[in-house]
């Protein structure tokens, strides 16, 4: 036998809207961004220091361009190493720098840009406005998004 509820319709009680949590929400504003004149050297000099993966490459305009990342950086050494020789100081972002970069809405769902992270295996996405950067997206912000969230439903 299962148990049965006596208490009723609860009369004064309104359920829940539940509002989207947006890109725009957990999105970084203040942005670590590199020029397409950087050597490398200093790319890697500002990963190492700020403890981060990567950034976004923008024009003196504020358009983003491309996108350089750690691996990026990698490569660079790997390639010197090959040859023996040290880091090119000629070896700018511009050359290294990933100009085929996919971006995110900033009124996204919050849980559909996870998505668009699994199916992109990105680190990080930018986000425009009017062609103009205007903050960046990684994982980690997705997964501070899902910690805050309070209640039962992922909605």
């Amino acid at each position: 036998m299962g148990i049965i509820n006596f208490q009723g319709k609860r009369s004064g009680t309104t359920p829940k809207e539940h509002t989207p949590i947006l890109v725009s929400d957990y999105m970084s504003t203040k942005i670590i961004s590199f020029k397409a004149s950087q050597t490398i050297e200093e790319v890697i000099e500002t990963l190492i220091q700020n403890k981060i993966s990567g950034g976004p490459v923008v024009n003196e305009q504020n358009e983003l361009i491309g996108i350089i990342s750690e691996g990026d950086c990698i490569k660079q050494i790997s390639e010197s190493r090959y040859y023996n020789l040290p880091i090119d100081k000629n070896n700018t972002v511009e050359k290294a720098m990933n100009t085929e970069v996919e971006t995110i809405d900033a009124n996204m769902n919050i849980f559909d840009a996870a998505n668009k992270f699994l199916d992109s295996r990105r680190r990080r996405f930018p986000i425009l406005e009017n062609g103009k950067l205007i903050g960046l997206i990684s994982q980690k912000d997705v997964l501070k998004a899902a910690v805050k969230l309070k209640g039962n439903t992922w909605k």
